[in-house]
């Protein structure tokens, strides 16, 4: 009697255990548990610690609390200024009603992981590039609201969005460097011309200065001397006086105006012969020759002068002749 008794208590202990084995449940801190009693969902969500179900009628399905990191493969597309980018974001969500994530939607993931694609791409569509590079926490914003849309009915809540980068093409890249290398010349002139006109306005009211006192001028010379023997080298400095330049600029005698060159006249053409400045140059030759002939001694044969002769007229052809020979 008491052997069978003893066999049905250690029988009765094994099948208990055996229960509790299959009943016992443990939900963690991070984690809630949704109950399904022959596939349908009961009420009540199992918090964080020890709980039980019923083994074969009941089974119980654990849903992750923690927010989640999800990352968005890099989507290629043409932004709204014709220029192709690839970008990758990534997107923080976690789940806060575990029921409509088990069953409103198949697999939350999966859902939102396609919906974060298809937004950063309709993103990508309606954004300029200078948006998508400088403009970031916009577009994040409005990444977020496109995701959270539908994502509310899933019981998923999207706690942010970011843009991890954007990708351009190398010619793209060769041409925004060439832009930023413009701006910054365009920017370092600007700033000499800028110095450049301070400067003027102050040597302007140095020099207004040391025209009231000379003595400043000098200062400055021996100043400026000194500063180059500090250097150790072979240059010699000589100062020279700038009045002296200006005592010999008022001394010196204006220059002499030069007379004015006569134009020759313009000779006609080949065709018609000599022009009439021509014409006249030869006629006004021809007459100094008959003037410096007239009166002159004409030789006689043997080559001595005539006394007391003086031709009226020039003589023939055949004594100038002679007169050559």
């Amino acid at each position: 009697m008491v052997e069978e008794l003893l066999t049905a208590a250690i029988a009765t202990g094994v099948g208990v255990a055996v229960y509790m084995g299959a009943a016992a449940r443990v939900v963690k801190q991070y984690e809630r548990g949704l109950v399904f009693r022959f596939g349908r969902l009961r009420e009540e969500v199992r918090g964080p610690g020890f709980t039980t179900i019923v083994p074969v009628v009941e089974r119980l399905r654990k849903v992750n609390m923690q927010i989640v990191t999800l990352p968005v493969p890099a989507q290629e597309g043409i932004t709204r200024d014709n220029v192709t980018v690839r970008v990758d974001a990534v997107v923080y969500f976690k789940v806060v009603d575990p029921a409509s994530a088990i069953v409103a939607v198949e697999d939350y993931r999966f859902a939102v992981s396609q919906m974060a694609q298809t937004s950063l791409r309709s993103i990508i569509g309606k954004s300029d590039l200078d948006d998508l590079l400088s403009n970031r926490e916009m577009l994040n914003q409005g990444l977020e609201l496109m995701i959270d849309s539908p994502a509310v009915g899933w019981g998923v809540q999207i706690d942010r969005v970011e843009i991890k980068d954007v990708s351009l093409p190398e010619t793209m890249k060769r041409s925004m460097a060439r832009q930023a290398e413009a701006d910054r010349e365009r920017r370092a002139r600007v700033i000499n011309a800028d110095a450049e006109l301070q400067a003027s306005h102050k040597l302007a009211e140095a020099a207004e200065v040391m025209s009231e006192q000379p003595a400043a001028l000098q200062l400055r010379l021996l100043h400026t001397i000194v500063a180059v023997a500090a250097e150790k080298n072979s240059t010699l400095v000589l100062p020279f006086p700038v009045e002296l330049l200006r005592f010999l600029e008022r001394s010196a005698p204006p220059p002499a105006a030069m007379p004015a060159r006569k134009e020759p006249a313009p000779a006609g053409p080949a065709s018609e012969g000599p022009g009439p400045a021509e014409v006249a140059d030869a006629t006004a030759a021809a007459d100094t020759d008959a003037d410096a002939l007239d009166g002159a001694p004409v030789p006689d044969a043997l080559g001595g002068p005539a006394d007391g002769l003086m031709l009226d007229a020039p003589p023939p052809e055949e004594e100038r002749e002679g007169l050559r020979e």
